[in-house]
């Protein structure tokens, strides 16, 4: 098969790890209707949920990831939400089209990303980063119960794995 870009190998990941608390933090958080500054300990304490963090919204991974969540109904077992570098306004833009049931955080500056170790240096330009593929399925503490993160660009979530992993923590 003749692909439009490489795959490349992403560093070696210090990121949070099943049995660590995620470390908390306060983004915007963007729902169908509107969004607010929320804390993440303020959304994981109404229950399980799957934490992901995806590329910027309308690149084609983010595409294929929030299609795949939606077809697998994730947001139906859990609380689903996103992290990505892209405004609020993208991000309603976003859950107009999929991420059914998701809520989305916009980390404008990468720092959340920066705290999880999920940061991916864009095409090698200086000072853009965005947050490489990453779930993590987190208790009503933050406690990790189930963490993937990439270690390639592009890569995509074991959908199956993050199901078993709802199916055993839920």
């Amino acid at each position: 098969m003749d692909l439009d870009f490489e795959v490349t190998d992403l560093p070696e990941s210090d990121h949070p790890e099943p049995g660590d608390v995620a470390p908390d933090f306060i983004r915007p958080l963007v729902g169908p209707e509107y969004w607010e500054d929320a804390a993440l300990s303020e959304v994981v304490a109404e229950g399980p949920t799957l934490l992901v963090f995806h590329p910027m919204d309308g690149a084609f991974p983010t595409t294929y990831i929030w299609n795949a969540f939606d077809d697998h109904g994730f947001a139906e077992e859990v609380q689903v939400v996103g992290v990505s570098v892209s405004t609020p306004y993208a991000h309603r833009d976003l859950l107009e089209e999929r991420a059914a049931g998701a809520r989305l955080f916009s980390d404008l500056d990468a720092g959340v990303a920066a705290a999880y170790d999920v940061g991916n240096d864009l095409d090698g330009m200086e000072g853009v980063t965005e947050h490489r593929p990453a779930v993590f399925l987190l208790d009503a503490d933050r406690a990790v119960q189930y963490a993937w993160v990439a270690d390639e660009w592009p890569a995509f979530p074991d959908y199956e794995a993050i199901a078993a992993a709802i199916d055993e923590h839920v």
